[in-house]
């Protein structure tokens, strides 16, 4: 279902909007995409962001609309994206667009897309689960304890800076991953008997990257509204869409 776009101008109207936030959601309903993203409207509207929403990411191949975005938050889980909006997402990145987002929205987007996997350089590949013995048929059966430890690089970058290592209790995303990111957290995960690895695998929680002009922003936190509540989580996404924004060089 595609939602109509709802651009949003300061109440007072007593100043002009100079930034402009697309939001983009949809895909699978299970990670909330609507009421995730309706979280951090207030905030953008409180940082002076023009938001647009719209409902799938056919607006990545109007041209236009994308020159004019400065930042894009994405929560689009699985879903397709066609070859024309992958273009044109990737092209507004490279001039100077920000991407940003969590969990499935952005991690676990656009399967079949090679080419949007390398734009955002990770992909979800598993949340692993409690003991078998504990395993119900529910999603809370890969609810984790576990420990967002910051990198040297995320306990100096502008999104992570002063935030301490803290656990949650959610799923604990296994990402794949490559070279380009610059890595701020990671998590550690264990490696029981009833699981077939055989040592402990460290996966990024959360990483930034630059592609042409443009700055992306992930965090793999989020399955829930209740998640991205965490004063971190909540936190470090609010960080990333202003770091990821486009700057003044990039225009």
């Amino acid at each position: 279902m595609v939602e109509a776009s709802r651009p949003r101008r300061d109440p007072k109207g007593s100043k002009s909007v100079s930034k402009r936030a697309l939001i983009v959601r949809g895909g699978w309903e299970g990670h909330k995409p609507v009421e995730s993203t309706d979280l951090f409207i207030p905030f953008l509207e409180a940082q002076g962001y023009d938001i647009r929403i719209e409902g799938s990411p056919a607006v990545y191949a109007d041209a236009g609309a994308m020159t004019e975005t400065d930042v894009i938050v994405q929560s689009v889980t699985m879903s397709t994206i066609e070859r024309a909006e992958l273009e044109g997402l990737r092209a507004a990145v490279a001039a100077g667009t920000g991407l940003t987002g969590w969990h499935g929205g952005i991690a676990d987007s656009f399967r079949a897309s090679s080419d949007y996997l390398q734009l955002v350089g990770g992909q979800f590949a598993t949340h692993p689960s409690k003991h078998p013995d504990e395993v119900a048929g529910a999603a809370s059966d890969n609810f984790l304890r576990y420990t967002v430890e910051m990198t040297d690089v995320g306990r100096e970058h502008p999104i992570t800076h002063g935030i301490p290592d803290f656990e949650l209790q959610t799923e604990q995303y296994w990402v794949l991953t490559d070279d380009l990111n610059d890595v701020l957290a990671t998590t550690t995960h264990p490696a029981p008997p009833w699981h077939p690895w055989h040592r402990p695998v460290v996966s990024p929680v959360v990483w930034t990257r630059h592609w042409g002009r443009g700055r992306i922003a992930v965090a793999t936190p989020g399955h829930s509204p209740e998640v991205l509540q965490n004063e971190h989580v909540r936190t470090i996404v609010e960080r990333g869409i202003l770091w990821v924004t486009r700057t003044a060089s990039a225009s």
